[in-house]
């Protein structure tokens, strides 16, 4: 029997979290999960250039998966029957059958409960559709079957944001750091709510910089967004262009 450590989140998207198991993450795009036996470590920050384009980025991607897969991880003890349901759910994913792949997630889930990362797939499939208070419910079904994992607690914030639910995906953001203080996308997302959503223009200031020192000062796009911050005149907002890490 594998553990529940094992199974892990990558990362299908093309809306909040997405690129190969071999590569790194394009954009902002979603993530799957997908089991692997290791225990869980923090994720590394994206590279500067998948952090999120200035003034111009593109509207979030459609509900198109993409072949592209990062590796997160949850918890609890995996069966031997329930890690091949899940294998199958996700090579279902990967070959673009979002269908099918939905109706093996949402079986595995009534089936094992207690397991987050069949819930947190759902969500994102549901994002991935535009589905946003089912995205939300999942990944919350998700953080209480893991409520350790900063991995779903960012999702949930990034799905929280897409619903309206501000106050909400700020707090999943805080858990996951309160989590893992070095994580750094949840760090990102959390100074693009403040700043975008919240108004908040100290705080969202506050958050790249130290996203900033989490990434090493490589992301030239966040650094513009702490120089157009610090000149930026209380009446003056920005439009939301700025995407979420996952």
């Amino acid at each position: 029997m594998r553990s529940a450590d094992a199974w892990i989140l990558a990362a299908a998207l093309a809306a909040s979290g997405c690129s190969t198991i071999e590569s790194g993450m394009k954009a902002i795009q979603d993530t799957v999960v997908a089991p692997v036996a290791k225990a869980l470590t923090p994720e590394p920050a994206a590279p500067a250039a998948s952090a999120a384009p200035a003034a111009s980025a593109p509207a979030d991607p459609g509900p198109t998966f993409s072949p592209n897969l990062k590796l997160l991880r949850p918890q609890a003890a995996v069966t031997p029957a329930a890690q091949r349901a899940f294998d199958d759910a996700l090579r279902l994913l990967r070959a673009g059958r979002g269908d099918e792949a939905e109706r093996a997630f949402k079986a595995l889930a009534q089936s094992n409960p207690e397991l987050g990362g069949p819930h947190a797939n759902l969500g994102l499939i549901y994002r991935q559709a535009g589905k946003f208070d089912e995205s939300v419910a999942a990944l919350e079904r998700a953080v209480e079957a893991s409520p350790d994992q900063p991995v779903y607690l960012n999702q949930l914030g990034i799905s929280r944001r897409h619903a309206g639910q501000f106050a909400k995906a700020r707090e999943a953001y805080e858990r996951a750091l309160s989590l893992d203080p070095n994580y750094a996308a949840a760090q990102l997302n959390l100074g693009i709510l403040f700043d975008l959503y919240l108004g908040d223009g100290a705080r969202a200031l506050a958050a790249y910089e130290r996203y900033a020192e989490l990434s090493g000062g490589k992301d030239a796009t966040v650094a513009k967004w702490v120089t157009d911050l610090k000149n930026r005149k209380p009446a003056q907002g920005n439009a939301p262009a700025k995407k979420e890490q996952s």
